[in-house]
């Protein structure tokens, strides 16, 4: 697979990868992810046959440029399945094919693999597995309400670990040379973010934003409403596993005294000598 950085303001590492895979056995060529329209891409498809366009997602910064590379290629438009409406809303185009799990495409497998977004997917090749927004060769992805599904993002890193592909291909930055062990650097992150969420909950924050606070130690600056949208999805996935209790749409919280616990919130919980549940 061959990257094509594009610049993009507002993004991890100031550009967004496309990526062409066009091996010379085959007739078919996939392009993945043309998220901005520049001369620098479309010079390289001047010369390129391409059979068919896809994106990880339809994030702007990964299709916004979807439609002028269609109509100048004339290339099949592939979307994930299930998701054709969200994908129609993204780029104004009607898809011509869609991909589900374990789909060939212009030989790279389809793995789907949401979380960043609920329509994310990665494509494996010999070359190595164009993965979107699951991984980046530094720093952590944002798994952030209401696109992100932490659950999913966790369950996504570990079906791709388990194909075990021999390097990553990220959206943002360099590619990655040791895939299992930033995998396992993401996932360990994303898991110790939990950790320190549930605590804040258990030490009495009531709301995201007290969450917020007790969860990161750095100052966020104008970072704070991602943290506070990261923070909102993990206590959704800690909602629905039942460790914490969640208000509408957990803008308000507090922690289960077990797992499973099976008495109401307002009562006291036999289980803590008759102590208020929390």
């Amino acid at each position: 697979m061959r990257r094509i950085a594009l610049p993009r303001e507002g993004v991890p590492t100031g550009r967004v990868n496309a990526y062409l895979h066009d091996p010379p056995e085959r007739a078919q060529t996939l392009l993945v992810d043309p998220g901005v329209a520049v001369p620098a891409l479309f010079n390289i498809l001047d010369s390129v046959d391409v059979s068919h366009v896809a994106v990880t997602h339809t994030h702007p910064d990964h299709a916004r440029a979807l439609a002028r590379v269609a109509a100048k290629t004339d290339a099949s438009v592939c979307a994930a399945a299930g998701h054709e409406e969200r994908f129609r809303t993204a780029t104004s185009l009607d898809p011509d094919q869609t991909l589900a799990d374990g789909d060939q495409v212009a030989g790279a497998a389809v793995l789907t693999t949401p979380g960043h977004a609920p329509d994310h997917l990665a494509f494996l090749t010999d070359d190595g597995a164009a993965c979107g927004d699951l991984v980046i060769a530094s720093g952590s992805i944002s798994v952030a309400a209401p696109d992100g599904d932490v659950r999913t993002y966790l369950r996504s890193l570990r079906r791709l670990r388990a194909r075990d592909p021999g390097r990553l291909l990220p959206g943002h930055g360099p590619a990655v040379d040791d895939p299992r062990a930033t995998i396992d650097r993401l996932y360990g992150h994303r898991r110790d973010r939990e950790q320190r969420i549930l605590a804040a909950v258990r030490e009495g924050a009531a709301d995201p934003d007290v969450a917020v606070d007790r969860a990161y130690d750095a100052d966020l600056g104008n970072l704070r409403a991602q943290a506070r949208a990261t923070v909102v999805a993990h206590l959704e996935k800690l909602d629905a596993e039942g460790r914490v209790r969640g208000g509408p749409g957990t803008e308000t919280v507090r922690a289960a005294c077990t797992r499973f616990c099976r008495f109401p919130p307002e009562t006291s919980c036999g289980g803590t000598g008759g102590r208020p549940c929390s």
